[in-house]
């Protein structure tokens, strides 16, 4: 029994002096590219939209800091081009709308624009993934074109449709 008891003692002792090496796991940082050729086209103008925007300077200066946004191939480049493009936006909303476009149906699809570009700035900022939140931006921008070119096209009289005589 003493024999055993001492084993065990001995074993033990050998067990407790072992060196544990920290198992040191190096952790990889990808680092996050901006894929490009996932963005959207942009939705081109019909004449009589492409005659009413040349007329809204805001609308001209979202356009260009949009295509600037097409321009972008990292995020160093993609992150100014956001910022420029949340300070157009902002301008936009605020300024006047042509009587034709002064809509809910814009406005709004603008208010999802500027969602999305938030969304893309917070992941610029978090080093995140960015060609998700951009293509979203992207493709709300061209909702709004889209919204343009309908409203254009589709012109009723809302007299006509609210006269109940």
């Amino acid at each position: 029994m003493r024999k055993l008891l001492g084993i065990l003692l001995l074993f033990s002792v050998l067990g407790g002096c072992k060196k544990v090496e920290k198992a040191t796991a190096e952790v990889e940082s990808p680092e996050l590219e901006f894929d490009y050729q996932k963005m959207p086209d942009k939705i081109e103008f019909n004449p009589e939209a492409t005659a009413i925007v040349e007329e809204w300077p805001e609308f001209k200066d979202l356009n260009s800091s949009v295509d600037v946004l097409y321009r972008a191939t990292n995020n160093e480049d993609l992150a100014l081009a956001i910022d420029d493009l949340i300070e157009k936006e902002k301008k936009m909303a605020n300024g006047k709308y042509p009587e034709l476009f002064d809509t809910f149906q814009v406005k709004s699809r603008q208010s999802v624009m500027r969602t999305f570009l938030y969304k893309a700035k917070a992941s610029i900022l978090e080093n995140q993934p960015t060609t998700g939140p951009i293509v979203e931006a992207l493709e709300a921008y061209n909702n709004m074109r889209k919204q343009l070119n309908i409203i254009v096209n589709s012109q009723l009289d809302k007299k006509l449709i609210l006269d109940e005589t």
